[in-house]
């Protein structure tokens, strides 16, 4: 298990986050402000958790219809979260931390 603190202190400019799962590295990237990046990281996953972060991602974007098909890829419920509430709630559960 890995803190949130580490993760965040890799996610700042140029950190190395090779050591997360592919799900963590492609959240790492949008935290960054590349969304792209992020997106290309998920295109060969199809892991439940690649798939929460997809789902994200499109609703980010602004792409609901596509969003709430990876969330039921996902077996998540759409988020209502704020966005920033649901980057922190899914980076903290592919932590394995609790959600606050």
């Amino acid at each position: 298990m890995y803190s949130i603190e580490a993760y965040l202190g890799c996610c700042g400019t140029g950190g190395d986050v090779s050591a997360y799962s592919g799900s963590l590295q492609a959240l790492a990237h949008d935290y960054r402000g590349d969304w792209a990046a992020a997106h290309d990281l998920l295109q060969e996953d199809t892991s439940a958790d690649a798939n929460w972060v997809h789902a994200y991602l499109h609703r980010k974007e602004g792409d609901l219809f596509n969003a709430e098909y990876w969330y039921r890829r996902a077996s998540k419920p759409v988020s209502t979260q704020s966005l920033s509430g649901e980057w922190n709630a899914i980076v903290r559960s592919l932590l394995g931390l609790p959600t606050l």
